[in-house]
């Protein structure tokens, strides 16, 4: 791929797919980290005299404006962390972009409003998708792809608009890329993946694909309840997926004929409802009541993760391990996180929730070597896919 100052840039119009999805209460954004990660790239080319115009996409409008939806204060956030006036256009291709782009100078930027406000953005029909990708083309001279968290998307703004113009891509990406080669490639052992989260069926290929190349793999959160039941055990009310038990078995098995450590949760706390100040007690793993859910792993297991984790060279991890929203149902989440920092491995933390719970969880993110801005790009690369984003700036061919 070609690198950001590969491009000359000076004078000219920039188009950069950024990753600026964050989550709002309101007006109010929530967690600025993918804000912040966009930073450096779009600083890199006003500092060499472009013309920044950014877009990104920010929830799912499906393809009409929302209020909800708008990027209006992601460019009041942006322009204080830049330190100057972002120009906000009040829409994507009409009359408001075409005013913004005409009016940035050298040095500044602009930022488009929501991509996903245009039907054409996510569209299947490959003609209605080059239709937009060519009039928001027409805003900028060049291209970078800088929205890891969208790369593994083939929407226009990823996969066509790249296509149309000379292309780099940007820090964030080049940095994502990367470190997800050092986990793929030839990562150091041992290597340690820690899975969590809600469902099994959002992690069905890279569990199957991980199998393959980890020596231990951890598994918490939501999901750890359908590899529990899978053995045969009460799970109580605790969140199931009987449709994935069949390969929940089939991965429990294979494990076993590679020798990879899968290791479960040996208690939990369960509580009496998903609310933040359920009840709860700390029971076993494989004696959880009926009437009872469990909402996060308990101080045993946590013990047992930690030192799971203590002799690891290279871990991986995705999704908390419990309800971490809830503080009394947080501790899993942050013994993780702490293991990892106490770690002396290379750590990468997967993006999505568990970026999040760092975050909420005040722990310091330079206390990992990595913390990826893309969890579910994060989740098909190691995969094995390929990504149709990282494809399209793969070819240097284009415009």
């Amino acid at each position: 791929m070609r690198g950001l100052d590969e491009l000359d840039v000076k004078g000219r119009r920039v188009l950069v797919r950024a990753d600026l999805n964050v989550p709002l209460d309101g007006e109010t954004i929530t967690d600025d980290g993918r804000i912040r990660a966009s930073v450096p790239t779009i600083r890199n080319l006003t500092g060499r005299g472009a013309k920044v115009i950014v877009c990104a996409h920010l929830g799912r409008p499906k393809g009409s404006p929302n209020p909800k939806y708008s990027l209006a204060p992601v460019a009041r956030r942006l322009s204080e962390l830049l330190g100057e006036e972002v120009a906000f256009a009040t829409d994507v291709i009409g009359e408001s972009a075409q005013a913004a782009v005409s009016a940035v100078g050298d040095g500044q930027v602009a930022l488009l409003e929501n991509l996903r406000f245009e039907p054409g953005e996510e569209s299947k029909d490959d003609a209605e998708r080059a239709l937009f990708a060519g009039k928001l083309a027409a805003l900028a001279d060049l291209y970078v792809g800088d929205g890891f968290g969208a790369v593994h998307r083939r929407h226009a703004s990823v996969y066509d608009v790249p296509r149309l113009l000379p292309h780099a891509v940007g820090g964030l990406i080049a940095a994502e890329v990367e470190v997800l080669k050092k986990l793929t490639e030839d990562p150091a052992r041992p290597y340690v993946v820690v899975l969590g989260g809600a469902k099994v069926s959002d992690k069905l290929g890279v569990i199957a694909n991980l199998l393959t190349k980890v020596d231990r793999l951890l598994i918490g959160g939501g999901m750890a309840y359908t590899f529990l039941a899978a053995q045969g055990y009460e799970v109580g009310n605790s969140l199931l997926q009987e449709d994935q038990l069949d390969k929940v078995r089939g991965f429990l098995a294979e494990a076993g004929e590679r020798g990879v450590d899968l290791v479960l949760p040996v208690d939990v706390l369960a509580a009496t409802t998903f609310a933040p100040d359920a009840d709860f007690e700390v029971v076993d793993a494989t004696a959880i009541p009926a009437d009872r859910e469990g909402l996060d792993i308990g101080p045993r297991t946590r013990e047992l993760f930690a030192a799971k984790l203590a002799d690891a060279a290279t871990v991986f991890w995705n999704g908390p391990m419990g309800v971490f929203e809830f503080d009394a149902f947080s501790g899993g989440t942050r013994a993780v996180a702490e293991a990892l920092i106490a770690s002396d491995a290379f750590t990468v933390v997967g993006g999505g929730d568990s970026a999040a719970a760092v975050r909420q969880l005040g722990l310091p993110e330079d206390g990992f070597s990595h913390i990826s801005t893309g969890g579910g790009a994060s989740l098909e690369y190691l995969e094995g896919k390929t990504l149709p984003g990282l494809a399209a700036l793969e070819d240097e061919d284009g415009a």
